[in-house]
């Protein structure tokens, strides 16, 4: 059985013999350590081989982003952004898959839960509530973006380096919401009991 047998979006199913042998190996790795973590594989990584040097370049800035040994922000807070984004877009397979992260990183799935439907519900401390205010934001009006919301984000304790990776992190999640509706990918369904 080829790892794109099961129809996982709109688009067609990758073709193993068009895809790179080294992608084919970052692809073969990201499956061993998605398996080995989860007892399963997140489904967009299946999906995205069709594009094979797409699909590294999207890895590699992602990788850029989530690094926790070369960024500021915990990963923790950036899943958060990343649920603020995705809830603010309507995005379930985004949603779906990282309120799974989540709820693994925190080991409270109730909080993540609250978290996901609507974060203003959720037991914030004041430095997450200007973080997920400022995702809202960033989100919802990016046209009207001030000096104001980066001197919350500074009031609330957060230095530049740090304002400027929730801004990527904000602009990831917007950017992978988007492409990723638009092909109708579907999450895999280990996502909705995984770390409850």
């Amino acid at each position: 059985m080829s790892k794109y047998e099961e129809q996982l979006s709109y688009l067609q199913k990758p073709n193993e013999e068009e895809i790179p042998e080294d992608i084919q190996q970052l692809f073969d790795q990201h499956v061993e350590k998605q398996q080995e973590q989860n007892g399963f594989v997140n489904n967009l990584f299946k999906i995205l081989p069709l594009n094979a040097l797409q699909y590294k370049g999207f890895l590699e800035f992602k990788y850029s982003l989530f690094n926790e040994e070369t960024t500021y922000l915990s990963l923790a807070d950036k899943e958060m952004i990343g649920l603020v984004v995705s809830s603010t877009n309507n995005c379930s397979y985004c949603l779906t898959s990282h309120s799974d992260v989540l709820r693994g990183l925190t080991k409270n799935p109730g909080w993540v839960d609250q978290l996901t439907y609507n974060y203003r519900s959720a037991k914030l401390t004041e430095k997450q509530r200007a973080l997920c205010d400022y995702a809202y934001r960033v989100t919802r009006y990016p046209n009207e973006i001030t000096t104001k919301e980066v001197d919350l984000l500074r009031e609330a304790g957060f230095n530049d380096h740090e304002i400027l990776e929730a801004a990527y992190v904000a602009g990831f999640f917007n950017y992978t919401n988007r492409w990723v509706s638009t092909i109708g990918a579907v999450a895999n369904p280990g996502h909705y009991g995984h770390n409850r």
